[in-house]
């Protein structure tokens, strides 16, 4: 797959992964890269910064470090949703922050 097309499949999971967050967080939105380059992250809802990637084989470890780079405010937690071709989606994100969230009760665990 060439550059545009490849381009349009990640704007594409972007958009899908924008709507699975608009029930939990009404104000999840894309990011502004398209507008200000790669600064920005690729979905923003609620307290988290997701850094989309979808493609034949994607490198979770790598997505999340870009999105802990488009961190700038504190409060909000870096997470990489990572698909590869043929393959459900994962979420991926730091065990600190995970553990924080669970302490914070946004992670509800009974």
């Amino acid at each position: 797959m060439g550059g545009a097309s490849s381009r349009t499949k990640g704007h594409n999971f972007e958009r899908w992964w924008a709507r699975q967050m608009r029930p939990h967080f009404p104000d999840a939105r894309r990011g502004l890269q398209y507008r200000d380059g790669n600064e920005a992250p690729d979905v923003i809802a609620g307290p988290f910064l997701f850094e989309c990637k979808r493609g034949k084989k994607t490198n979770p470890k790598a997505a999340l470090k870009q999105a802990t780079e488009c961190q700038k405010a504190k409060g909000f937690y870096p997470i990489a949703v990572t698909k590869d071709d043929f393959e459900e989606p994962i979420v991926t994100l730091y065990s600190q922050d995970f553990l924080e969230l669970i302490d914070q009760g946004l992670l509800k665990v009974e």
